[in-house]
């Protein structure tokens, strides 16, 4: 490639097109250019292709659980994690997903500690990608009739009877499934430790605060597209003020 006859505005739009794995073909190129703007479009890309590698090798962590699962002779392993087990209002979510071995998700994490606006991203990559995805979603009602644990383990087992694929090991965010003969591990905040529960974590996750943003269009006094009915401040008062919901968990709220 001939930088040298292209603008930079043209480098900088070539550069857009192109796969990570070209960037060190382009780099030194780019920094051999006479011109100080194209040396620092070399810059960029150079701190990009530094970001991403740092990136992968965090990925890569995240295989550690399955890798070594797979050397006992496991293939498809569904990493399995809920949404929804603290809020006042709204349904508990669980997300099963069996992804393909080695796969690279490019900031993929626990739910937690990305933006709405990523998790949106990672919810369709994750979709598209996976060999399977099955959703479990226990109502308020069935919460407060069997308790939260039990209806978190009930949405568990929805999760990955709804499996497209039969899973023949299960890695659980903090809970075992005594009801499922499927054999298991329980790993505390696997979310942050395994790639499958982290993926399994942003399903619940978007799915239940879509649930939420539809049942904001329902009660819109309540503002549950902000708080996804956990206990802020602002919920409260409007539990105050205007009741409880035929949504909200009676069985959190006794005190009031």
């Amino acid at each position: 490639m001939d930088f040298k006859a292209m603008t930079g505005k043209e480098i900088e739009a070539f550069l857009k097109d192109q796969v990570s794995e070209h960037y060190k073909l382009y780099i030194p190129k780019l920094m051999e250019d006479e011109r100080s703007a194209v040396q620092k479009i070399g810059l960029k890309l150079q701190k990009k292709l530094e970001k991403l590698s740092t990136e992968k090798e965090r990925v890569e962590s995240l295989w550690f659980y399955e890798k070594e699962l797979a050397k006992e002779g496991y293939r498809m392993i569904a990493g399995l994690d809920e949404a929804g087990r603290g809020p006042l209002a709204g349904p508990v979510v669980a997300a099963a997903v069996i992804l393909p071995f080695d796969l690279f998700i490019d900031g993929i994490n626990d739910s937690k500690k990305i933006s709405e606006k990523k998790r949106e991203k990672l919810y369709d990559i994750i979709n598209e990608k996976a060999l399977a995805v099955g959703v479990g979603i226990v109502e308020n009602n069935v919460i407060d009739e069997i308790n939260i644990l039990r209806a978190t383990k009930r949405a568990m087992g929805e999760a990955v009877k709804n499996l497209e694929i039969k899973s023949d090991f299960l890695l659980i965010d903090a809970v075992k499934l005594t009801d499922i003969k499927i054999k298991q591990q329980s790993v505390i905040k696997g979310d942050q430790k395994s790639i499958s529960i982290a993926a399994a974590s942003i399903i619940a996750k978007v799915t239940r605060d879509r649930i939420m943003n539809q049942y904001h269009e329902v009660f819109p006094e309540y503002g549950f597209v902000s708080h996804k009915g956990y206990g802020t401040k602002e919920h409260y008062e409007s539990i105050e003020k205007h009741g409880i919901t035929p949504i909200h968990r009676k069985s959190f709220l006794q005190n009031l």
